[in-house]
């Protein structure tokens, strides 16, 4: 496995989508593929910790990505995307950060566990979230089953290796 390390790349794209205090996650030979921005949700499902007590447990992520003003990829659980390509990815967390704020989604690096179709996602080897606003669920939680869906904002940036 690549050690992660900071990519100058990385730091213009974060500097450009109005990235805050903390430094994104990167790979020194990341190539930037697409930046989008998306809109959507974190899902949280109520149930039952390991201790029997109730508590907000995350589900799955459903938003849309947009470059401009265009809808260009669809997210959801896997974690997936999905271009208007049909090209698909799924991804695997590599590296986790804290986003600055408290009531925001940690910034991730995603591999690219599997992919299909081709398009523009075929080529792409990680996935970066960045930027995030919102997202995180907090307070308890009294029904098991109960769902509650947070809104949350971030910058997507999709990455292939340099060849």
């Amino acid at each position: 496995m690549k050690s992660i390390t900071l990519s100058l790349a990385m730091l213009a794209s974060a500097s450009a989508a109005g990235a805050q205090t903390a430094a994104p996650i990167g790979s020194p030979g990341d190539v930037p593929v697409l930046t989008t921005t998306a809109t959507g949700v974190q899902v949280y499902e109520c149930k039952a910790s390991s201790a029997g007590a109730l508590e907000w447990t995350f589900k799955e992520p459903r938003a849309d990505l947009f470059v401009g003003k265009e809808k260009v990829i669809r997210h959801f659980a896997g974690p997936s995307w999905e271009y208007s390509d049909g090209s698909r990815i799924v991804g695997k967390v590599a590296a986790k950060q804290n986003a600055p704020g408290s009531d925001d989604i940690p910034w991730l690096r995603l591999s690219v566990a599997s992919r299909s179709g081709s398009g523009t996602l075929s080529d792409v080897t990680a996935v970066q979230r960045i930027d995030t606003h919102g997202g995180v669920k907090s307070g308890g939680c009294d029904q098991a089953g109960a769902v509650s869906e947070v809104p949350y904002t971030a910058t997507y940036t999709f990455l292939r290796e340099a060849k």
